[in-house]
């Protein structure tokens, strides 16, 4: 394919073809091992250069892999040969209205960054995924990012007013915009928002934000069982509702205490950390509540402390535990979510395929939502564990879906999962998919391989 007509068309500079790049820019997190080699790499600086880059695309039929920050974890950003990598990452622009509390945002900008810069006028940006220092906006949107706080706050389709983003022909749209209720048409946002990149692709965003967040309250709670475990996460969630409550296996625990050296219990078989931000005295009380459904479940310690550096340094421990688990070797990652009913379900039945399948699988959660992070560790150059891992992985997405849970909460389908997608919606639901798809990606140009 003949690049010179897209150079020529896009400022000096934008479309990169230099092997080393473009190497860098061939995987996501998830390191899929059947990642292409793109054809160029387009670091876009605004809308119009998206615009330009579709609409050739789309003429010349060449597929688009739309990327933001590369830290996906379903290969959703895994490039195809001979195709383009759209990048996001120079369009950083951010403008913040404190009155109606919303910014106007690039997708380019780290998490971090829109939460440091609202912070400057006493706002607050909740969505916040374990990786929100290098995770991007745009790749939040596209993926519909959770975190730790969603338990109480809701994910990133929860603050999204608005958008503008561009189609497979290169036609820019603008959806919604900084207004708290608008019925006006269909929600057309919200199909944006977790498509992957498969539908469109975001150039600007407006967010919702709120008040500052209130000081907190930790909990941290050691347990011997995971029955215990999540016997209290029942509890907890029955009582009320925290502002975090995130869960760590015993190889999470372990693998987090030899980096960290925090002290943590290396014999608990499960940690809680759970956090309240209800306001005044409130939050105390809550935490109290916490505590006393923790130690009526069994914990073998258990402790709450208002002391922000303290409680926030058990939260960075949680925060820390898929790339101190990714230190006992490569991962499969996954996000399976289940009711919270099912949640000890759930974990009791991951390690009963790890034990199956010998396989060493730590479990870390979003526990208040049901959202689960099973890690398993595997050997990529022995093919025998590596076929064991991959069976592991597999059976723990039929697990989830047989307990009327999800095969991703938070990370997206991507490449990684797809195949399990049908059994999760259904053949009517799937066929809608694909009609929805073709109908705005007739071409299907747009991150081909990618969900279905």
């Amino acid at each position: 394919m003949d690049l010179r007509e897209l150079i020529d068309l896009l400022p000096a500079g934008t479309v990169l073809t230099d092997p080393d790049v473009l190497a860098g820019y061939r995987q996501d997190w998830a390191k899929d091992p059947a990642a292409g080699t793109p054809l160029a790499v387009v670091r876009a600086t605004g809308t119009a250069d998206v615009c330009v880059t579709l609409r050739w695309a789309d003429e010349h039929r060449v597929p688009v892999v739309p990327r933001g920050a590369g830290s996906g974890l379903s290969g959703g950003a895994t490039a195809v040969d001979g195709g383009i990598v759209l990048s996001t990452e120079r369009m950083r622009g951010i403008a913040i209205d404190p009155v109606t509390r919303t910014a106007v945002v690039g997708p380019g900008l780290l998490n971090a960054e829109v939460k440091r810069a609202v912070a400057d006028h006493g706002l607050w940006y909740p969505p916040d995924p374990s990786s929100f220092e290098m995770c991007s906006i745009g790749g939040n949107a596209a993926t519909n990012a959770g975190g730790l706080c969603c338990v109480k706050y809701g994910v990133t389709t929860d603050y999204v007013l608005g958008m503008e983003v561009v189609l497979a022909d290169g036609t820019a749209v603008r959806l919604g915009g900084p207004r708290l209720k608008d019925s006006a048409g269909l929600s057309l946002t919200k199909m944006f928002v977790g498509s992957e990149g498969t539908l469109g692709v975001i150039t600007e965003l407006t967010l919702r934000l709120l008040p500052a967040q209130p000081a907190q309250s930790t909990v941290v709670a050691s347990f011997a069982t995971l029955t215990a475990a999540t016997e209290a996460i029942l509890a907890v969630t029955g009582a009320l509702r925290p502002a975090m409550l995130e869960f760590m296996d015993s190889v999470a625990i372990n693998a987090v205490e030899d980096e960290l050296r925090m002290g943590l219990d290396r014999d608990a078989a499960a940690l809680l950390v759970a956090r309240s931000d209800a306001p005044g005295g409130h939050a105390a009380q809550e935490a109290r509540i916490m505590l006393e459904a923790c130690r009526a479940a069994g914990a073998t310690e258990a402790f709450h402390t208002a002391d922000p550096e303290e409680g926030e340094a058990f939260t960075a421990a949680r925060r820390y535990a898929i790339p101190a688990v990714e230190r006992l070797g490569p991962l499969l990652l996954e996000d399976v979510g289940v009711p919270l009913p099912r949640l000890g379900d759930l974990v009791t039945g991951i390690a009963e395929i790890a034990g199956r399948n010998d396989v060493t699988v730590s479990v870390i959660a979003h526990a208040g939502d049901g959202n689960t992070h099973p890690l398993i560790v595997h050997d990529p150059s022995d093919p025998d564990e590596t076929e064991r891992a991959h069976r592991a992985f597999g059976e723990i997405m039929a697990l989830a879906i047989t307990l009327g849970g999800t095969i991703t909460g938070e990370h997206g389908v991507g490449r990684l999962k797809k195949a399990w997608l049908p059994d999760q919606l259904g053949p009517e639901v799937m066929d809608l998919t694909r009609r929805i798809k073709t109908a705005l990606d007739p071409h299907g140009i747009l991150n081909p391989g990618a969900v279905l």
